[in-house]
């Protein structure tokens, strides 16, 4: 059963062109702990470029999905120690990215939870960004 929750996002992202920036986000979300696993979603806004696009984490013992519908497309899987290659489909066209999982520490529990995970995304094997993001879910 679905509940619904507060989800507070802190991410950061660097590349070589840039200093990096960080990006925090509160929105209104839904979650739900059953079968071993938890899931969270949310919609985008405006703020983080992806309007229409509605996010879902699927988080596993050792592996995090995030799916992404709307705008953008796009199904990436965290999983620490290993790459995984994922589409990521934009309005202007779709490309084969890559994500290499650093580290992931997720608790979960019936009332939300807490989310870290540490990533590089490539394209062709070279390094587009940099990545960190701090997710906090709890019931409203």
């Amino acid at each position: 059963m679905n509940k619904d929750v507060i989800i507070s996002i802190s991410g950061f992202h660097e590349n070589d062109d840039t200093d990096g920036g960080t990006i925090e986000l509160v929105t209104d979300g839904q979650y739900g702990l059953e079968d071993g696993f938890a899931t969270f979603s949310y919609m985008e806004s405006e703020l983080t470029g992806m309007e229409g696009t509605k996010t879902t984490f699927e988080v596993h013992d050792s592996t995090v999905i995030m799916r992404r519908e709307g705008t953008v497309n796009s199904l990436m899987t965290f999983e620490e120690g290993n790459k995984h290659l994922f589409m990521y489909e934009i309005p202007f066209g779709t490309m084969t990215m890559g994500v290499d999982t650093h580290s992931i520490s997720a608790n979960f529990g019936d009332n939300g939870g807490d989310l870290n995970i540490k990533y590089v995304v490539d394209m062709n094997n070279t390094i587009v960004s940099r990545n960190e993001f701090k997710i906090n879910v709890r019931e409203v």
